[in-house]
């Protein structure tokens, strides 16, 4: 019975240290679970994170902007082209309407003489010299039947051509519209997350976003001599009505007067220079001729990043006026803020 007992004596001390052991552990798993909510949730963000991922956002809002843009550019056009084919096709309606009135008043006159034979109609006629200047007529009314009907099968012809252009730019359009859509809801998707982004900073942390450089509006002089040093007048009006924006709010998809995306601030400037230049960034680089950084002058357009989504008007001491993004308005930087794709100066 006692060699019995110490083996239960034994796993019975060793069963109270395991209990014990598990009651530690169990307490500890209990404290690292109470502590759990705080010490394995994920970190928040500092305040140069968040901006870093702004900053991020705001780019990619941007790259679909311009593809916003272009799309939109391509959805005008093709409306353009559509209410054109339409006002053409009416025209011809309306030539087309005529034509067959013309023809029916040939054909009604026919109707009315009866249709008789020719020869018994000078037979029976009681003025023979009469009846002979009218066959001449009716036979000249033969010819013009035939150019009548030759003229409606022409008209009905080409409105069936134009019909068919007008739905082949109906079918475009249905598709630019809906790439507008796509791209409208990446802009408006990026944009979200980057304002829910914001709204965990501070008042003067928000302020502090995109605005690391020094970004002061230049006075009245320094505007002025950034206009002479510009190649010419239209280069020089370009500038200036950039200067004259300055502080004007950044709205995606806006060319002026009073809001701008960053292209959208680039037409405008040399619309008011009377220069038109495409709509979007990518095209506006090819609008003009490539300059290298070293030779920039007043008025040279700079775009940055690798797909080329962002462009300012330089205006010189390494400066352009540009519209960042929608946490800052039209304002000055540096060009070497952002990586730097390319120049060209459009006159």
């Amino acid at each position: 019975m006692g060699a019995h007992r110490r083996p239960r004596q034994r796993a019975t001390g060793g069963g109270r240290a395991r209990t014990a052991a598990t009651i530690t552990l169990a307490g500890a798993a209990t404290a690292t679970g109470l502590g759990g909510g705080t010490g394995h949730a994920d970190p928040q963000p500092t305040a140069a994170q968040v901006r870093a991922k702004v900053d991020k956002l705001y780019q990619e809002a941007e790259v679909a902007t311009e593809k916003y843009n272009g799309a939109k550019e391509k959805a005008d056009a093709a409306e353009q082209r559509l209410e054109d084919l339409r006002d053409e096709a009416a025209r011809k309606e309306d030539r087309l309407n005529s034509a067959r009135e013309a023809l029916g008043s040939v054909a009604a006159a026919q109707y009315r003489s009866g249709g008789l034979d020719p020869a018994l109609q000078l037979a029976l006629s009681s003025d023979p010299d009469r009846y002979l200047d009218g066959a001449a007529f009716a036979e000249r009314a033969g010819s013009r039947q035939q150019a009548e009907v030759g003229r409606v099968r022409k008209e009905l012809r080409e409105i069936g051509q134009l019909r068919g252009a007008a739905r082949v730019e109906v079918s475009s359009l249905k598709s630019r519209r809906a790439e507008l859509k796509r791209h409208r809801e990446t802009v408006t998707g990026k944009l979200e997350s980057a304002r829910r982004l914001l709204s965990r900073l501070t008042a003067e942390e928000r302020a502090d976003v995109g605005d690391r450089a020094a970004r002061s509006a230049p006075g009245p002089r320094e505007s002025l001599s950034a206009s002479a040093q510009a190649p010419n007048s239209r280069a020089a009006a370009a500038v200036a009505y950039a200067h004259r924006k300055l502080g004007s709010p950044y709205v995606w998809g806006a060319t002026g007067p009073n809001a701008f995306d960053c292209s959208g601030l680039i037409q405008a400037a040399y619309r008011a220079a009377g220069i038109s230049l495409p709509r979007t960034t990518y095209a506006q680089i090819d609008a003009g001729r490539r300059v290298p950084r070293s030779e920039l002058l007043p008025g040279d357009l700079v775009f940055f990043y690798s797909g080329i989504s962002h462009v300012g008007i330089y205006v010189g001491n390494g400066r352009m006026i540009h519209a960042p993004n929608p946490s800052a308005p039209v304002r000055v930087a540096p060009v070497d803020e952002m990586p730097f794709a390319g120049a060209t100066r459009v006159v």
